[in-house]
């Protein structure tokens, strides 16, 4: 019973000073952002079924049909973006650019769901609110690859930049050994 007393304290301490998580495996953030591009496809049978032109009719406000053709549109560069991450998964603009994109079909999706709601029936709009509550997860996953990768971007830069420092400390104390810098020869040629 004393060893556990003694145990948990050292080791609370030695996990403390661990890094943070590091960035999946290529291939994971890769199967992930594959599963994530699947469940957004499955949003355009759903955006297929709305009807804002017939809302409009209704006395809907007329930009519920541009946001469900921006939307449209949005899913498509989406799809893209998320098959360049899934190519490149280590690119963190790639990432970003999918995460911002997948952001902004929520926003839209968010509001064609109240009209949805208001302008064709209750059953469409707690569909595509359904549909988007179905990928938070992998946009949480995402969020977070995100953040570790960038961390992990800018530890790669602190590395670099004191191997950098530390060189360049070098060869000025290599220089001060060995004298004074050595002025260039200046090129006296004549063109």
């Amino acid at each position: 019973m004393k060893s556990l007393v003694l145990f948990f304290p050292l080791a609370s301490i030695c996990l403390w000073g661990q890094a943070a998580p590091s960035v999946p495996a290529s291939w994971d953030v890769s199967k992930s952002v594959s599963e994530l591009a699947a469940q957004v496809a499955n949003l355009k049978p759903v955006m297929a079924q709305l009807t804002p032109q017939a809302w409009v009719e209704q006395g809907a406000p007329a930009a519920y049909v541009e946001q469900w053709q921006s939307a449209q549109q949005e899913l498509d560069y989406l799809d893209q973006t998320a098959r360049t991450l899934e190519k490149q998964p280590e690119k963190l603009t790639a990432a970003l650019d999918l995460y911002f994109r997948l952001q902004a079909v929520e926003w839209r999706l968010q509001s064609l769901s109240e009209g949805a709601r208001k302008y064709q029936s209750p059953a469409a709009g707690d569909q595509i609110a359904e549909a988007v509550g179905v990928h938070a997860t992998k946009r949480d996953q995402l969020r977070e690859y995100i953040t570790d990768l960038a961390a992990q971007n800018e530890q790669q830069l602190a590395v670099m930049d004191r191997e950098a420092q530390r060189c360049r400390e070098q060869q000025n104390s290599s220089r001060s050994l060995t004298g004074a810098a050595t002025p260039a020869k200046k090129n006296t040629k004549a063109k």
